[in-house]
C-alpha cells in the first residue's frame, strides 16, 4: 500500500505543505530509492545478526518512518521520513521472505509463499483506493498513521516469530540466524551508492532528459561504482553478494522472472488508468473499478499456484505459463480501442493479471529453496533487489516511451501552428492522462477538435509501446526458458 497508494495522497500532501513538484515526487522516489538500495544490504545483515533481529529493526525503522510521515511540518521533512520508511521496508521485505523460507519447507514452504504473494497484491490491488477513502475522510496524514498502527500489531507478533526461527534453527531466540562471519561494510556502502546513483538517474531521467550531462553522469557513476564493488566482493572473506551465487542458472532464471512481471504487468498496472479516463473517456471511478480485472488474478491465483504444485505439477511448468501469460496479455491489449467494451477489456486484463498471479510468492519460495540456508537473506534481499530495481526501471522506459511516441504525433499534429514550439510540454501533459490541459496549452483554436486528435495520438503511441513491451517480455521469456533448461539437465545428469 505504501508503494502503490501514497501516490492517490500528493495533490493534497503539494496543497497542504505548499511543495513544489520536485520535492513532493520524491515523496514517493525517497521510498522507492531507499527500498531498492537497501533490499539487498539487509537480506546480507540479516545472515549475520539473525533474521529475526533483522526483522525487527526493520518493523522498528517502519514504524518510525510512518509515524514521522504523519506528523512532518514539511515536505522534506517528509521526503526524510519516507526515505527511512523505504529503509525499514527493504528489511521487512527481505528478511521476511528468509524467515519464511527457513521456518516452512515442502507444501507448507509453498503455501505460505502463496499466501506471501497473496497478501502482496492485496496491497497492490487496495491501496490505491483504501488510501483515497483515507485521503478523502481523514485527511492526507492518516495515509502514514495506519501504517504506523498496523505496524504497532507486527511488533506484539515479533516475540513469537524469533521463537519459531530459534525452533528450526537451534539459535537463540531474537537471533535466528544459521550464518555468522561479519558484516561486509564496504560492499555494502558500495552497493548503496550505486543503487542511488542508478535509481535517481532513473527517476530523474523523465524530467531531466535521458541524454543530459546529469543523468548521463549518474548512470556512468553507477557503472564504475559497481565495477569497484564487484573486485571488492570478489576478494573479500565475507561478501554481502557471493558472487558464485549466480553462476546457479537456475537461481538465475528464477531471479528474472520479477523482472519480466516488472515489464508485463507493473508497467500496464500504472499507465492503463491513464488509457482507460484518457482515450477511452471513462470516470476515475469506473476505471478503477475496472482495474479490478487485471488484479484480480493476483489475489487469487498464487494460492491456487500452490495447491497445484502439492498435487504435483512441476512449478517451472507454472513459472513458464506465467511468462506466456505475460506476453499474450501485453499483445491482446493491443486490441483497445476508445470504443472498448469491458468485455473486450476483461479478456487481456485477466490473462496479464494471471501472469502476474501464478507467479507471485511461488517464484521466491522456489529460488530460496535453491540456496544455502545459511545464505537465505543475501539470496532473498537479491531477488527482491531485482524485483523493485526493474519496477523503477520498467515504469521509467515506459513513461519515457510513451511520451516519445506521443511527442512525434502531437509534433505532426500541431505542425506550423502557434503552439508548435510548445510540443514537447504538450505531449509530456498528455502523457499523464490530462488531454484536456495538454489541448489547452497547445494553443489551438478548436479545443474539443485537438483534444479528439490526442486522444487518437494517446491511443497510437500506447499500442506502439506495447508492441515494445511484448518484445522485452518474449526475450526476457526465451533467456529464462534457457536458463531454467540448462540447470534441469544438469541437475538430472
Amino acid at each position: 500500500m505504501s508503494i502503490s497508494g501514497t501516490a492517490v495522497a500528493l495533490p493534497r500532501i503539494g496543497a497542504g505543505t505548499h511543495a513544489d513538484l520536485a520535492p513532493l515526487q520524491w515523496v514517493v522516489n525517497a521510498f522507492n530509492v531507499a527500498f531498492a538500495c537497501f533490499t539487498l544490504v539487509w537480506g546480507s545483515v540479516a545472515d549475520v545478526i539473525g533474521r529475526a533481529r533483522a526483522f525487527a529493526a526493520g518493523v522498528a525503522l517502519y514504524a518510525l518512518g510512518s509515524l514521522a510521515s504523519a506528523v512532518a511540518a514539511d515536505v522534506l521533512w517528509l521526503d526524510a521520513a519516507r526515505a527511512l520508511t523505504g529503509i525499514g521496508g527493504a528489511a521487512i521485505f527481505s528478511c521476511g521472505a528468509a524467515i519464511l523460507s527457513t521456518v516452512f519447507d515442502g507444501p507448507a514452504r509453498a503455501r505460505a509463499f502463496a499466501l506471501f504473494g497473496t497478501v502482496a497484491g492485496v496491497g497492490v490491488a487496495l491501496g490505491p483506493s483504501l488510501a483515497g477513502v483515507l485521503v478523502q475522510g481523514l485527511g492526507w496524514r492518516w495515509v502514514f498513521a495506519v501504517h504506523a498502527v498496523a505496524l504497532a500489531f507486527v511488533l506484539l507478533a515479533l516475540p513469537a516469530i524469533a521463537r519459531a526461527v530459534a525452533a528450526v534453527t537451534a539459535a537463540p531466540a531474537g537471533t535466528g540466524t544459521t550464518g555468522g562471519g561479519r558484516i561486509d561494510v564496504p560492499g555494502s556502502a558500495l552497493f548503496v551508492l550505486a543503487m542511488v546513483l542508478l535509481t535517481t538517474a532513473i527517476v530523474q531521467g523523465s524530467q531531466w532528459g535521458w541524454g543530459s550531462a546529469g543523468v548521463l553522469g549518474l548512470f556512468l557513476g553507477a557503472v564504475v561504482v559497481l565495477g569497484v564493488f564487484a573486485a571488492v566482493e570478489h576478494r573479500s572473506a565475507h561478501p554481502m553478494l557471493d558472487l558464485g551465487m549466480l553462476r546457479n542458472r537456475r537461481f538465475l532464471g528464477l531471479c528474472l522472472v520479477p523482472v519480466a512481471a516488472s515489464f508485463g504487468f507493473v508497467t500496464v498496472l500504472t499507465y492503463l488508468p491513464s488509457y482507460l479516463t484518457a482515450v477511452t473517456g471513462r470516470g476515475t471511478g469506473a476505471a478503477g473499478l475496472l482495474m479490478l480485472l487485471l488484479t484480480a488474478p493476483v489475489l487469487v491465483l498464487p494460492m491456487l499456484a500452490a495447491r497445484l504444485v502439492s498435487r504435483g505439477v512441476r512449478p517451472l511448468a507454472l513459472v513458464l505459463l506465467s511468462l506466456a501469460c505475460l506476453v499474450a496479455g501485453d499483445l491482446a491489449l493491443t486490441l483497445l480501442s476508445p470504443s472498448a467494451t469491458v468485455l473486450l477489456l476483461a479478456a487481456p486484463m485477466l490473462v496479464t493479471g494471471a501472469g502476474m498471479g501464478l507467479s507471485a510468492g511461488l517464484v521466491d519460495g522456489q529460488a530460496l529453496a535453491l540456496v544455502d540456508p545459511a545464505k537465505a537473506g543475501m539470496a532473498a534481499g537479491f531477488l527482491n533487489t531485482l524485483r523493485l530495481g526493474s519496477e523503477a526501471v520498467a515504469v521509467a522506459v515506459y513513461g519515457s516511451a510513451l511520451a516519445t511516441a506521443l511527442g512525434t504525433r502531437v509534433a505532426d499534429g500541431i505542425g506550423a501552428q502557434p503552439g508548435a514550439s510548445r510540443a514537447g510540454e504538450v505531449a509530456d501533459r498528455a502523457a499523464g492522462g490530462d488531454l484536456a490541459g495538454a489541448a489547452e496549452l497547445s494553443g489551438a483554436t478548436d479545443h474539443r477538435a485537438f483534444t479528439d486528435f490526442l486522444a487518437h495520438a494517446y491511443d497510437s503511441a500506447f499500442h506502439s509501446v506495447l508492441w515494445g513491451l511484448a518484445a522485452v517480455g518474449v526475450l526476457l521469456s526465451v533467456l529464462i526458458a534457457v536458463l531454467l533448461r540448462g540447470s534441469t539437465a544438469r541437475t538430472t545428469a
